[in-house]
């Protein structure tokens, strides 16, 4: 255990959340715990840790608390991907939510402010337990519960952190607007699994669906695009902090 709190604990989901936001720190220390890597290093002249949990909200949970147990971090974030339900945010917007929910509306937790002045109360992000890839899907929910954005892991974050008396954050970059149709095996690649599995099942949505080398192709350079914004993003708030707990 580290035992100098971090500035900041951010919980990523997926690699590509991570890799350009991992290029901006220096003095990296790594380390091992419950099968979870865990990174601390100096960003902005402050020192934060982070980790890519895994999708879902119970990786999430799991990841938030040992990074609490392992860096006492003074903020939560929970950063990286999310789709939009607001027909206003176009793909590849910063956003950074005020509040957060799942599906059936219940619990409503606040999210810190990142910024400052009267626009810094941001959207209502919904957090779910699956991948809201249709039109249809992100407009039925943006109808039922009034939300900008959805993820599968903010909201668990944000109950970890409550429980824990940590101020929790959410840094999200828009990767599928709500206008945007996602491949509809997208959600098989991105659940945790073995190499092995993986790429059978990489081979099997090829098989099944040619044209989804180009979808997949697509994706993946968008994910570049945004996780370079989203580094950026994060980079900025960590510049941001102030030394002492909010």
């Amino acid at each position: 255990m580290n035992a100098e709190r971090c500035a900041a604990g951010i919980v990523f989901a997926i690699p590509n959340e991570a890799d350009a936001f991992a290029r901006l720190a220096a003095d990296r220390v790594e380390t091992w715990g419950e099968g979870l890597q865990f990174h601390e290093a100096t960003v902005a002249g402050h020192r934060v840790a982070w980790c890519i949990a895994g999708v879902g909200q119970a990786r999430a949970a799991w990841a938030t608390q040992l990074l609490i147990d392992g860096h006492r971090p003074r903020r939560l974030v929970s950063a990286g991907f999310a789709g939009g339900l607001d027909p206003g945010l176009v793909r590849g917007t910063v956003v950074q939510p005020g509040s957060v929910c799942g599906e059936a509306g219940e619990p409503t937790l606040h999210l810190a402010e990142c910024g400052s002045g009267p626009d810094a109360a941001g959207p209502l992000i919904i957090t779910i337990d699956r991948i809201a890839g249709t039109t249809a899907e992100k407009a039925a929910l943006a109808a039922a519960t009034g939300g900008a954005l959805v993820d599968m892991e903010t909201l668990a974050v944000a109950e970890v952190a409550r429980r824990a008396g940590i101020a929790c954050h959410g840094i999200r970059v828009v990767s599928d607007a709500a206008t945007d149709e996602l491949p509809p095996d997208v959600g098989r690649l991105v659940q945790p699994q073995s190499t092995a599995r993986r790429v059978g099942s990489l081979l099997g949505m090829l098989g099944r669906r040619p044209r989804s080398a180009t979808d997949l192709w697509q994706l993946w350079e968008r994910a570049v695009v945004d996780g370079r914004s989203l580094a950026i993003a994060l980079g900025e708030f960590v510049a941001a902090l102030a030394d002492g707990p909010d």
